[in-house]
């Protein structure tokens, strides 16, 4: 805990340090106007169409990943009516041999 402290007040000190330089002395020429208004145009287009395809890029993957959620659905759907339509015919098939079975003891009965 100690040396956290100690690195943290070190830091403090290095920062504080660091931040009172000088500024470099000779410091370059503002730009025109016309041409600070010709660069500020030239980055909004470049920014808007960086945008426009970011948006598009977007969408795109909206849309890809709606799609393949619908077929996700549609193959755990199908899958599902499958073993629906299995379990039925399995059911089917129990009551089936349950009724010849009552049917063969009845003829059994019958017999004796």
């Amino acid at each position: 805990m100690k040396t956290l402290i100690a690195s943290l007040i070190a830091a403090l000190f290095a920062t504080a340090a660091f931040a009172q330089t000088t500024a470099p002395a000779a410091s370059a020429p503002a730009a025109t106007p016309k041409a600070e208004a010709k660069a500020d145009a030239k980055s909004d287009t470049k920014s808007d169409t960086k945008a426009a395809k970011a948006d598009a890029k977007a969408e795109e993957k909206i849309t890809k990943a709606n799609k393949e959620a619908k077929e996700d659905t549609a193959k755990a759907d199908t899958k599902a009516d499958k073993q629906k339509a299995k379990a039925a015919a399995k059911k089917d098939k129990k009551v089936a041999e349950a009724k010849k079975e009552a049917a063969e003891d009845k003829a059994d009965a019958a017999k004796k």
